[in-house]
């Protein structure tokens, strides 16, 4: 049984999280969620270098010090904003709304939201977003689909990082694709490495056919 007040949080924050979608009309939204580490920055800055000429993008970052990440989004030419949390665990519709004041939103076609690394607490807050875009590292287990299901169950697409890596770690790509899809079963599951520019060409697809969807349905 939640506890009221926490219940009370989640349903204000649903109320600006459709504020958000009233801004975001036309302009594809995602919510990027992951645990520390697994590559959420790396991977906004090969996207925002390979699909620069395609699309007109912008980034807000949520940390919980520092605008490092901020910094490095910045230095591919879009648009950034940083949120700092000042500790707190995940991002909120409140601070997405006040980024947005900082951002020139005419004409863009996506906007990125690198939420704090964690897999519990953002995946519980709707941004306004139209997907949630789930990020696992082949560094991590195998099994992170089992241990926190409420992403893997709502993300509409989830990408394996850092398969480069997979000769020297411990992780089952097909265990961790059954406990995904157990979850949620039209699941897309793209295999990357932004270091190595491996199998993107999967996830860019993806991207442009879920902006011709906003622009032609307003949803995904």
């Amino acid at each position: 049984m939640q506890i009221p007040v926490v219940r009370n949080v989640l349903e204000a924050n649903e109320r600006l999280a459709s504020v958000v979608r009233e801004r975001v009309k036309g302009i594809l939204t995602l919510n990027l969620i992951s645990s520390p580490g697994a590559g959420k920055t790396s991977l906004l800055e090969r996207t925002l270098t390979d699909l620069s000429s395609e699309f007109r993008m912008a980034v807000i970052e949520g940390d919980l010090q520092t605008d490092n990440d901020a910094r490095r989004v910045a230095a591919t030419g879009v648009q950034a904003v940083q949120i700092d949390t000042d500790g707190g665990c995940h991002l909120d519709a409140n601070q997405i709304l006040r980024a947005m004041d900082h951002l020139d939103m005419s004409n863009l076609d996506i906007l990125f939201i690198e939420n704090v690394g964690n897999l519990v607490c953002p995946t519980e807050f709707d941004l306004g977003e139209d997907a949630k875009v789930g990020i696992l590292s082949v560094t991590e287990g195998d099994d992170k689909p089992e241990k926190y299901p409420l992403l893997f169950n709502l993300a509409k697409v989830l990408l394996l990082n850092k398969v480069d890596l997979l000769p020297y770690v411990n992780f089952d790509v097909e265990r961790a694709s059954t406990f995904a899809r157990a979850l949620n079963k039209d699941l897309p599951i793209f295999q990357i490495s932004c270091t190595k520019q491996q199998g993107l060409r999967d996830w860019y697809t993806w991207l442009r056919a879920s902006v011709q969807l906003k622009k032609t349905k307003g949803s995904l």
